[in-house]
């Protein structure tokens, strides 16, 4: 189906950092350890764990096959698949491009926020103590002007296309992230307190054990790997026919779960350091205060505890949280401006302008009406709009989509795939399986 003009990754390697780059983000170094932390530690973990290959990593290989049937934006590969009901999968396709829109648009302010922490400390320790407390403070005119950075910053990446835009700098930017990960697991660990934290986080206390615990790791291994919202479907679609999908996924799954692994064996630990040094973590009530502080307050407390040492520490951590965030937001922006330059047959250096720029703008929309509308585009896009999406591309796959077209888009790079155990389960798992977990996510 593909053209042979059609963009495509150079590498699989390529792909799957780019793929990992675009499901690790704030999910995984904010979101998994705050809610580790607030489940339990080790007994969240387990059934993360559980979760990310019960229920995320089918759904990846499905749209990942959707979009390499296709071979077009999302918009046309979900045509491909069900051409009888084109204005129905015309609408699905345009409110996947919406939803993740939206999904920009708020990760466009938190990830500004990670770069006034990032270059406040900076600033503060070579004398400009006022340009670091605003960086620092939350405001209009600072949340305006760091996400329209960030959102600048997003579209330089993707204005130079697949492989020499997402794929390099995915390329670049992934191996950096893990190291600086394992330096920052290796010196907190050194700390006075860390052991408490790490205790917790894997060693598993079945006590916690309960049916929202189940259902919270549920929504997090989802929400973990950027499902529901096109994006893992437009870079299945620059993938080259002769790769592996079930495989490929697998590898994708693997490493965006490592990462998340890995923030928890940070943060957690980070925690008690905090702790120990005179830093609050949990309310009167017992209950870990709200990620939001636990990213921008009590981390960044227990760094000036520190000393020297600690600026050096806090600045690599918020390095590799704009990082995260940087690989996560190129692949929401490819997914519009996909569908401009295939639907439209617009330039990619004009679609992604005036997409980026409209984006920019409902940011903005966003940062001066922020108490009404920042914790609401959140809720509709995360809680609403992914879980029914995924749900969907799910029933798409297992119940609209002829079996054989299916079958012989996997085989294309996996010519094996009738003998093996993976097609016994995954097409009845998700026709079956999957969209009743989805409900169980989205009804909890």
């Amino acid at each position: 189906m593909a053209s042979s003009s059609r963009a495509q990754f150079s590498s699989r390697i390529g792909f799957i950092l780019a793929a990992a780059g675009s499901a690790v983000g704030l999910g995984n170094i904010w979101g998994f350890p705050t809610q580790a932390a607030s489940n339990g530690g080790a007994v969240f973990l387990l059934v993360y764990l559980v979760m990310v290959f019960a229920l995320a990593y089918p759904l990846l290989v499905a749209e990942l096959t959707i979009g390499r049937y296709g071979s077009a934006n999302p918009i046309k590969s979900i045509r491909s698949i069900w051409p009888q009901q084109r204005g129905a999968a015309t609408v699905l396709g345009i409110a996947g491009m919406i939803a993740v829109s939206m999904i920009l648009s708020f990760y466009a302010i938190v990830a500004g926020w990670l770069f006034g922490f990032l270059v406040g400390p900076i600033l503060e320790a070579i004398g400009f103590v006022n340009a670091a407390i605003w960086l620092e403070s939350f405001s209009a005119s600072r949340n305006l002007i760091l996400m329209i950075a960030f959102m600048v910053l997003t579209i330089m990446v993707v204005r130079n296309g697949v492989a020499n835009g997402i794929e390099r700098w995915s390329t670049r930017l992934m191996p950096v992230l893990l190291i600086l990960f394992v330096v920052m697991v290796a010196y907190i660990l050194t700390q006075e307190g860390a052991m408490e934290g790490l205790k917790m986080y894997l060693v598993p206390d079945f006590s916690h054990l309960s049916p929202d615990l189940v259902v919270s790791a549920m929504g997090q291994a989802f929400f973990s790997l950027s499902l529901g919202v096109c994006s893992m479907m437009v870079y299945g679609s620059y993938l080259k026919k002769d790769a592996n999908l079930p495989k490929t996924a697998a590898q994708v799954a693997l490493l965006d779960t490592s990462v998340a692994f890995i923030a928890g064996m940070l943060i957690l630990p980070a925690m008690f350091v905090a702790q120990h040094n005179g830093v609050e973590i949990y309310n009167e009530a017992g209950a870990l205060l709200d990620s939001d502080t636990l990213v921008f307050s009590v981390l960044p407390a227990m760094f000036n505890t520190m000393g020297a040492g600690g600026l050096f520490v806090g600045v690599m951590f918020f390095v590799l949280m704009v990082i995260a965030a940087l690989t996560s937001s190129i692949s929401m922006l490819e997914v519009p401006v996909a569908c401009a330059t295939e639907e439209l047959n617009q330039d990619r250096k004009v679609a992604v302008w005036w997409i980026g720029g409209l984006i920019t703008l409902f940011s903005a929309l966003i940062v001066f009406n922020f108490g009404d509308l920042f914790g609401l585009v959140i809720s509709l896009t995360t809680e609403y709009a992914q879980p029914i999406l995924g749900m969907l591309f799910a029933l798409l796959v297992g119940w609209v989509w002829k079996r054989d077209n299916v079958l012989k888009e996997i085989k294309e790079g996996y010519p094996e795939l009738e003998q093996g155990l993976f097609w016994k389960i995954w097409p009845w798992y998700v026709r079956v399986v999957c969209p009743i977990m989805m409900l169980m996510v989205f009804f909890a």
